[in-house]
């Protein structure tokens, strides 16, 4: 938290550049929190005491949508609430998370009541600038000519609104630490993560003058980090959220096996991604420091700390293709560090997806050419959820190798966005799906 700025409302007020988020009204607080020059809403800072149950709504406001028309009952393609709510970490303690549950203009054509889906973002970053219920306001947040520049789009709109367009109410969750200001985001954390999605359906449910009832079955949907966190959730419902009538669930590109994941990233465009995963470790974990410390040079220490409050974009244009052995005292990288360190081994084991049977059906898809968050290691997640006796639909993307591991994982993204809305929204509807789990041995 050393990294974020307090400043003065009257500074912020001159110091705004680009990035189209108005500062605090006079008199709502004297000081403003900022990440990399971006003032965070005082919505996002929690109160000094949680409530007890999971779920339970700590505050909402209306949330202006960046993207939205006219129509003739209500805007196009509906209404949004910023949702503040209380969740569980992996620690046990309580935790606030920020969101947005929106409400579609088109009805549900479905029989039944109108269902929800949980959207859990995929990769936005560590700042809270990069939270996807800011995105949903701003569209694009930028802050250019800084002494910390930033750029964080909201691409999973799209996704979204596509979801609207079929009657399906959303609620989209930021994850635990991106937005709110109290602690850092702890970024593919199983089990905060999984808690973070199962109990924003909590939240929209307990939303007020909304479509959404106690009945409406649940969808959660994910792709890359949301993938994972989805998938977790599906693992997770039946111990931590057995109240929350889960159906089906669409995980795209999962990074189940975080070891895999950090072997295939170093050296990439992704490989900020490695300094948000190491920061996430050490704050669920601090029992991690000591290693942390043992290892980690000045100029490791100073890349952490940058990447801390970065975008997704941030990182790409300040680290892309890098390798973690720079971060290092002895020029070891994160892999060799896990593979001689049994303490973190041991906690990546505990962070991997794919031990325990998910509730409802479940769509894992993957590109077969994904070489960011490997291809083998989603396809495993399948296999290891039919083995025990998992409802599963695997489906393999197959599009050309791109020559580019960013390209190969965003272009399955892009390609199976419309096929995995069908697919969630029939299941919502109640049409069935037969598994595929016997036919999995031969797909590829």
């Amino acid at each position: 938290m050393s990294t974020r700025t307090r400043l003065t409302a009257a500074l912020l007020t001159a110091s705004i550049v680009g990035a189209g988020i108005a500062p605090l009204a006079a008199g709502a607080a004297d000081t403003v929190i900022t990440s990399r020059g971006i003032p965070i809403p005082a919505f996002y800072t929690p109160p000094a005491t949680l409530p007890a149950d999971n779920g339970t709504l700590i505050r909402t406001e209306p949330l202006p949508l960046a993207l939205s028309l006219p129509g003739v009952n209500g805007p196009l393609p509906g209404s949004a609430t910023r949702i503040m709510y209380k969740s569980t970490d992996s620690g046990g303690k309580p935790v606030a998370v920020t969101g947005a549950y929106l409400e579609p203009a088109a009805p549900w054509p479905g029989l039944g009541p109108r269902p929800l889906v949980v959207l859990a973002p995929g990769t936005m970053g560590q700042g809270d600038q990069c939270s996807t219920s800011l995105a949903l306001q701003h569209g694009l947040i930028l802050g250019i000519g800084r002494e910390q520049s930033t750029v964080s789009i909201g691409y999973e709109i799209l996704a979204i609104y596509r979801l609207l367009a079929r009657g399906v109410a959303v609620v989209q969750t930021d994850y635990a630490g991106l937005g709110t200001t109290d602690r850092l985001h702890t970024y593919i954390n199983r089990v905060d993560s999984g808690h973070a999605v199962l109990d924003a359906a909590r939240a929209a449910k307990a939303l007020p003058d909304t479509s959404v009832t106690a009945s409406s079955a649940v969808g959660l949907y994910g792709y890359s980090q949301g993938g994972g966190a989805v998938a977790s959730a599906a693992e997770l419902q039946a111990s931590y959220a057995p109240d929350v009538r889960l159906r089906a669930t669409y995980a795209g590109a999962p990074p189940a096996d975080i070891t895999d994941v950090t072997a295939a990233i170093d050296g990439s465009e992704l490989v900020g991604a490695l300094g948000w995963s190491v920061n996430g470790f050490v704050q669920s974990e601090p029992d991690l420091q000591p290693l942390l410390d043992r290892y980690l040079s000045d100029a490791g220490r100073a890349v952490l700390k940058d990447l801390s409050t970065m975008c997704v974009g941030d990182a790409l244009f300040a680290y892309a293709n890098r390798r973690s052995s720079a971060w290092t005292v002895n020029g070891e990288s994160v892999l060799d560090i896990i593979r001689a360190e049994p303490r973190l081994r041991d906690y990546l084991d505990e962070q991997r997806v794919g031990d325990r049977k998910p509730a409802g059906i479940v769509r894992v898809a993957t590109g077969v050419f994904d070489n960011a968050v490997p291809h083998g290691q989603a396809r495993g997640l399948a296999v290891d959820w039919c083995r025990l006796g998992g409802d599963v639909v695997y489906a393999p993307v197959i599009l050309p190798d791109a020559g580019n591991p960013l390209l190969n994982h965003f272009g399955p993204l892009v390609a199976d966005q419309g096929p995995a809305v069908d697919w969630l929204t029939h299941r919502l509807a109640g049409l069935p799906a037969p598994s595929t789990c016997a036919i999995l041995p031969l797909q590829p």
